[in-house]
């Protein structure tokens, strides 16, 4: 028997899941997180002259010289206004995703300079570059971001949460 609706209304099988208010604020609370961490890596990797800003991309010896600049300038700004879309709940599932993506290649980059031997410090909040062998932290700094990852992960499955502007939007 097909489910009867009313004119204009959505029939039952159509409709969005309800979920429990209690995932809402968890979404709500992981888009802070991970625009915190984003916000915080970006500003202080921003306000850095540029020589270290270059400095952190070139120790990962992955990139051509013709892109150290651009993503040493250019990163601190897509985690910043990741961040912002994040806090606001705008276009909350890409965000996530995006941010997502860039955790994996946080992950990818840190797993590779450890593979290869480098002692680099990540750069991940700032600084980076070439570190004492005992100083490296490469262990901690995937686990940490797994974590990052996880957090995007669970906004991009149960975006937008509370108080987000894709909500109003009807996103």
């Amino acid at each position: 028997m097909v489910a009867e609706t009313r004119e204009g209304a959505e029939p039952e099988w159509a409709a969005e899941p309800r979920r429990p208010a209690r995932t809402e604020w968890v979404t709500f609370a992981a888009r802070l997180v991970l625009a915190g961490v984003l916000f915080w890596a970006g500003w202080t990797k921003f306000t850095e002259p540029a020589p270290l800003q270059r400095q952190a991309v070139e120790a990962y010896e992955l990139l051509p010289d013709a892109l150290i600049g651009p993503v040493g300038h250019g990163l601190p700004v897509l985690e910043m206004v990741l961040a912002l879309l994040l806090v606001l709940g705008f276009a909350t599932r890409l965000s996530a995703v995006l941010a997502g993506v860039l955790m994996l290649v946080f992950i990818g980059g840190i797993a590779s300079a450890w593979a290869r031997g480098l002692t680099i410090d990540c750069g991940c909040f700032g600084g980076g570059g070439t570190v004492a062998a005992g100083e490296t932290r490469y262990l901690q700094e995937i686990l940490r971001d797994v974590g990052y990852l996880a957090l995007a992960v669970w906004i991009t499955v149960f975006a937008p949460g509370r108080l987000a502007v894709d909500r109003r939007l009807g996103l």
